[in-house]
């Protein structure tokens, strides 16, 4: 059986290896030892889960990843992100890598420190069993190779302090982490508050990917352009009623794979939480602000086309449907930085615009 097979490097300067399903990273976890393979969900928020909608049975849409130029991966493999010496040498060590940074302080209700700033939309005091969002793309500039600058959906559960579960997926520019500004698919758990369990992506044990078609950490493409062509892409997260794993889908088609229940503590039940919107590390000593931007780094009020946003965010209920968000609350530690407005209209449901340059006149 091989278990390893090369990709030529994609225009993005990635190498891709396309890896037998059942030699993934997912199954270094010692509860995954005799772990069987769940091929695919056994609902999905919309019902039954349509078998159509397992990407590599489905020849329709392609949603394009650079690294396609250079090949596929077959069936019974997926398409892994090599992670090269230079990747792990830019962590602060080889233990950290591919983790977010833990801080002493206290964590607060959306920051683990004043070095994390966020403009997000979010509810909270219900169960809740996954959540969706259409995202819009960009690529924002960042000042700083230790700064990140990202876009994506939580799934939280537990306490604000050493117990806190989360699910993230999104897209994100991070240096550090990939060695250039590209903007990328991304994905993170944790279930201690970001202190010695989960990663990003493949990088340790957990997410059990079964998709051949995506690779986790691969630049999107296209993105965004300040007053012309705008682009999106779909994010899903739900919790399988029938086995109790959080599945992922990206865009309408792709189902990527899972995150076993017994990863998690509160989130083997449900989520007490949803955040959506986007996040920067603002390393900038002695109280000044980075000029790293969020979403395409425009306040909202500039609107469509210039100001990115996420539209149709919906929630998963206890019944397995997906529904408008109630009480929906927004969030920015400084709104003169970066900012977010709601808003609700036919075609785009629940939705808002975020984001902003970081340091300027205002946000000095």
């Amino acid at each position: 059986m091989i278990l390893r097979n090369r990709l030529k490097q994609s225009p993005d300067g990635d190498f891709i290896d396309c890896v037998h399903i059942s030699n993934q990273p997912a199954f270094d976890h010692p509860f995954l030892k005799n772990h069987t393979i769940q091929m695919r969900p056994a609902y999905h928020p919309e019902g039954l889960y349509d078998e159509s909608k397992v990407a590599s049975q489905q020849q329709t849409q392609i949603i394009p990843q650079l690294w396609h130029q250079n090949g596929k991966c077959p069936e019974n493999t997926i398409p892994i992100r090599r992670t090269k010496k230079e990747d792990v040498l830019r962590a602060s060590s080889v233990r950290r890598y591919g983790k977010k940074r833990h801080r002493s302080s206290q964590l607060t209700l959306f920051a683990l420190s004043p070095m994390d700033q966020h403009a997000i939309a979010y509810v909270e005091g219900d169960k809740y069993y996954g959540a969706k969002a259409t995202i819009n793309v960009w690529q924002p500039k960042i000042e700083q190779a230790n700064e990140f600058s990202l876009s994506q959906l939580w799934i939280l559960g537990g306490s604000f302090g050493q117990d806190l579960n989360s699910i993230e997926a999104g897209w994100q520019v991070s240096p550090d982490l990939y060695g250039d500004n590209n903007t990328r698919l991304f994905t993170y758990w944790t279930s201690d508050a970001y202190q010695a369990t989960g990663c990003y992506n493949l990088l340790c044990s957990g997410f059990i990917q079964i998709n051949n078609q995506i690779a986790m950490g691969a630049s999107i493409f296209p993105i965004s352009n300040y007053g012309g062509s705008q682009y999106d892409i779909n994010i899903l997260v739900w919790k399988d009623p029938k086995e109790g794993n959080w599945w992922l889908q990206f865009g309408n088609n792709y189902v990527l794979g899972y995150w076993p229940s017994f990863l998690f503590s509160y989130l083997a039940d449900s989520a007490s939480m949803i955040e959506w919107g986007g996040e920067v590390v603002n390393s900038e000593p002695d109280g000044g602000h980075t000029t790293t931007q969020m979403g395409s780094g425009h306040f909202p009020e500039e609107g469509f086309g210039k100001a990115s946003y996420f539209r149709n965010i919906q929630v998963v209920d206890s019944s397995n449907n997906l529904k408008p968000p109630k009480g929906v609350g927004s969030f920015t530690e400084q709104s003169n930085c970066y900012d977010v407005q709601n808003g609700n209209n036919g075609d785009w449901g629940t939705y808002f615009y975020y984001g902003g340059p970081g340091k300027n006149p205002n946000c000095p």
